[in-house]
C-alpha cells in the first residue's frame, strides 16, 4: 500500500504518468532553474528522501528480500515452500523473483535517481550513453538490496506488520497530502 502512495506523491510532483517525463523533470530541478548544471542533487532522491526510504524498504519487503524473507525463513518449516520444487519450476520461482527485484530497481532508478540521466550535466558525463547510466543506477540499487541481508536482522512477522501499517502507511499518507498542498499553496499544480 506505501509503495503505491510513494509513487503517487512522485507522480503528483511531476504531473504526469509518463516514464520519460518523470526523468526529464528530474532533469529541469533547482540547478537548471538558478543557471546551474543539472547534478545529481536535482533529482528526486533528495527532495523526496523520506518516499525514497520508504519505496526501497517497501521494495525489500515486496520482493521478500531479507530481512522480510518470512515465507523462505529458516524457521518457517524447514526453509519454506521452495523445498518443494527443483529443476525447473526452482529454477523459475528463483528468475521470478529476480525478475521482480531487477523490476523495484528500475522502478526507483526511474522515480528517485534520474533514470538515463548523467549524474553531472557536463563533459566527460554526457558522453556516456543513457543506457550505461540507466544500467549502473540498476546495478547500485541492485546491491544495496543486496547488502541489506549482511547488515540488518530478519524481522518477525508482527513486526513487518507493524511496520508497514503503522509506520509507511501513515508518513506515506501524509506525504501525499503534503506534496498536494504544498503543490495547490505554491502554484505548481
Amino acid at each position: 500500500v506505501s509503495i503505491g502512495f510513494v509513487i503517487v506523491t512522485v507522480l503528483l510532483c511531476v504531473g504526469s504518468l509518463n516514464l520519460s517525463d518523470i526523468v526529464m523533470s528530474q532533469h529541469d530541478g533547482l540547478g537548471t532553474r538558478l543557471g546551474l548544471p543539472n547534478t545529481f542533487l536535482d533529482w528526486h532522491w533528495l527532495s523526496l528522501f523520506p518516499m525514497f526510504v520508504i519505496f526501497f524498504i517497501s521494495a525489500l519487503a515486496e520482493t521478500n528480500r531479507p530481512p522480510f524473507d518470512l515465507v523462505e525463513a529458516e524457521s518457517e518449516l524447514v526453509a519454506g515452500h521452495m523445498v518443494e520444487y527443483s529443476s525447473t519450476p526452482f529454477l523459475l520461482f528463483f528468475l521470478g523473483e529476480y525478475v521482480a527485484i531487477v523490476l523495484m530497481c528500475a522502478l526507483a532508478t526511474i522515480l528517485f535517481l534520474g533514470g538515463w540521466l548523467p549524474p553531472f550535466d557536463f563533459a566527460p558525463f554526457t558522453w556516456v550513453p543513457g543506457l550505461i547510466w540507466f544500467v549502473l543506477k540498476v546495478c547500485l540499487v541492485f546491491f544495496g538490496i543486496s547488502m541489506v541481508k549482511a547488515f540488518v536482522p530478519r524481522y518477525r512477522y508482527d513486526q513487518l506488520m507493524r511496520l508497514g501499517w503503522k509506520v509507511f502507511l501513515p508518513i506515506s499518507l501524509f506525504m501525499v497530502i503534503a506534496t498536494a498542498a504544498f503543490l495547490k499553496l505554491t502554484g505548481f499544480a
